[in-house]
């Protein structure tokens, strides 16, 4: 079944044109990545298929009713208070029938009897729609997804929106998007700001759900895990793909390969036509010469591949070898108001040509940690010492070193004053700044932009040690790779923070991994470490199966003893309750047998004087006694049984 579908999609401002012939179809359940250059034109596909803006040129027809749910860049949360309502914005009206509900039932509890019929047909009414909304599912869908984004349900139903950071308030904006009733999500870069066990419960969240994704994003492992098509934009126009990113790339270069070499095959078929053309067209076969000449006027003309302008050219050449020591740290000890802890003991030699990758949750004091080791914070215990021979540039998350005030051309000329003019515009060109554009204030750029200029002027520093924070957040998927082949053939030492897992596995050759306030140095890849992880949860997951089978073992084992145990009480009680019957029968047998028997005595006849009733007389005696001592007994035996 088909959601949205893009026929010849043109999208134009004024003269600039920023795509055209978009064609592709969305279907039901499918997973498409959207993927090109900043400034492509991806976010504006997404205002076209929400209908917020019209195409220029071309069709979009959506299905009748198709809801959509789109993250509210402006994260305002207007109407919530706390962290919960945040998340359940989208189902307000629902959360308003529940109170309604609720009202109402208070209400039906005092009117007792004086209850209308209007009244129940209104309460059952509002009931059933509740439940049609899915009114009884929400509350979970609501805590599944705040839980899973690394907040603790519970408390988010009092946590004030008020208190989140500005990451906090990107996973709420998330949450809320995931939590909504929706047939279509439309996800501008996710795993933005989401560390590494969150992004892997994100996109397995994202293979489950039962809604249609369309996902912007950079993250190449996040794209591998979850699509099932690949939309790339380039060159002001796009082309579909079947299959995740690393399905994508080879069957992109096969497409490419394709068209060139069909290009050239019909610039050699025209060259050699307009060749026949040029010496015959005055000749004996003048008719055949103009007959060709018709038919390549009339020919379709094949395009080159598009292509968008080149990804970024990184070179990081340190100016002197350093150390085999770049950061010794010992017993380091890094703490944050009030007494929080965030590292405690941590030992380790950064060498040289380590690779390492810096990893833990969001809020484990990752920037902060390298700011200690940098010397920019001082260390709550222990030491830290960067070799003597040691220049190191740091790219850091928020890019606050940048000039904002200054222009591209100036920053760079404040690194290198004797360059020229030509020499700046040549190396800003690198970085995909060209003409009027490298007199632009740094202060105007995108955060793209200003994350390749941090790059531009990182590489003028010529350090031995490179620390990057977060490189990845504003880079496309060509510059990122850029940035790979940079790394790959620098010569020197790398510490760096990111979430993106495919560029470190590209890179890390080490990792230092968060657990709690204990930092783990894996002497690994990040591969290696990915797998070592794996297995641990692996091995956790069984261990907690089998104690979870062992519980369960002797739970069942308890219950069947318990179960005896029971029966036996019972077969007891029953024997208790038989035998206090018995012993009722035998009393009520006796006493009936005495009531008998001086019946019989009370007779006169028996007092006449004949032997015969003087000796029957004594033997009822007899029977008389014998029967008390037996009614004695069973009354006995009962009065045990009844206790």
């Amino acid at each position: 079944m088909t959601l949205i579908s893009l026929s010849g999609v043109g999208i134009s401002f004024g003269a600039t044109e920023l795509l055209k012939n978009v064609t592709f179809t969305v279907a039901a359940r499918d997973r498409w990545g959207i993927i090109g250059r900043n400034g492509a034109g991806k976010t504006s596909l997404f205002r076209i298929m929400t209908g917020e803006m019209p195409p220029t040129v071309g069709n979009v027809a959506r299905q009748p009713g198709l809801r959509h749910a789109l993250l509210d860049q402006h994260r305002a949360f207007e109407g919530a208070t706390t962290v919960w309502e945040a998340g359940a914005a989208a189902w307000k009206d629902v959360i308003a029938l529940e109170k309604s509900i609720a009202e109402q039932a208070m209400q039906l509890g005092e009117m007792g009897e004086k209850v209308t019929e209007e009244f129940l047909e209104k309460f059952g009414r509002d009931q059933e729609r509740f439940a049609d909304l899915g009114g009884y599912t929400y509350h979970a869908r609501v805590d599944a997804v705040l839980q899973g984004l690394g907040f603790d349900a519970e408390e988010s139903k009092t946590r004030l929106v008020s208190s989140l950071s500005g990451g906090e308030r990107g996973r709420v904006g998330l949450a809320a998007q995931l939590i909504a009733p929706a047939d279509l999500l439309l996800l501008d870069e996710p795993t933005n700001h989401l560390d590494l066990d969150t992004t892997t419960w994100l996109q397995d969240w994202l293979r489950e759900a039962d809604e249609t994704v369309i996902v912007v994003s950079h993250d190449r492992a996040f794209l591998d895990a979850i699509c099932t098509h690949i939309l790339h934009v380039e060159g002001r126009t796009s082309e579909w793909y079947k299959g995740n990113y690393s399905q994508f790339v080879p069957q992109r270069a096969e497409r490419r390969l394709t068209r060139e070499r069909e290009l050239q095959k019909q610039i050699a078929y025209v060259k050699k036509e307009e060749e026949y053309i040029r010496r015959n067209l005055a000749g004996v076969n003048s008719f055949q010469a103009k007959g060709k000449r018709k038919r390549l006027e009339r020919l379709p003309r094949l395009a080159p591949p598009p292509g968008d302008p080149a990804a970024m050219s990184l070179h990081f050449e340190p100016n002197e070898r350093g150390g085999d020591q770049v950061i010794a740290i010992k017993d380091l000890r890094v703490e944050v108001p009030p007494d929080r802890v965030l590292v405690d003991g941590f030992t380790a030699v950064l060498r040289r040509n380590d690779f390492v990758a810096l990893v833990g949750p969001n809020g484990a004091g990752k920037s902060t940690f390298i700011r200690t080791i940098l010397g920019d914070l001082a260390p709550a215990g222990g030491e830290s010492r960067i070799g003597s021979s040691i220049t190191p540039a740091w790219f850091r998350q928020d890019l606050s070193d940048l000039p904002l005030r200054k222009s591209l051309m100036d920053a760079i000329l404040d690194q290198r004053p004797l360059w020229s003019r030509g020499a700046v515009q040549n190396h800003l060109g690198a970085f995909g700044f060209s003409g009027d554009e490298v007199f632009r204030e740094i202060g105007t750029l995108s955060g793209g932009e200003r994350a390749r200029m941090a790059m531009a002027l990182i590489t003028l520093s010529h350090a031995n040690l490179l620390v990057f924070d977060e490189p990845t957040n504003h880079l496309d998927v060509e510059n990122i790779e850029a940035l790979e082949d940079a790394l790959d053939e620098y010569e020197g030492t790398v510490l760096l923070v990111s979430h993106d897992r495919a560029f470190l596995r590209e890179v890390a050759t080490r990792v230092w991994a968060f657990e709690g306030s204990r930092l783990v140095d894996f002497d690994g890849s990040f591969v290696e470490w990915e797998e070592s992880k794996l297995s641990k949860a692996q091995l956790a997951a069984k261990q907690e199966a089998a104690a979870n089978e062992a519980r369960k073992q002797a739970e069942k084992e308890k219950a069947k003893q318990n179960a005896n145990k029971q029966a036996d009480q019972h077969a007891t009680q029953r024997a208790k309750k038989q035998a206090a019957a018995y012993a009722e029968a035998a009393v009520q047998r006796w006493e009936k047998r005495v009531n008998e028997i001086e019946v019989q005595l009370e007779d006169t006849d028996l007092y006449d004087g004949s032997p015969e009733g003087a000796q029957k007389a004594a033997r009822l005696d007899q029977e008389l006694a014998k029967a008390r001592k037996e009614l004695d007994a069973a009354m006995a035996a009962w009065a045990e049984a009844a206790d």
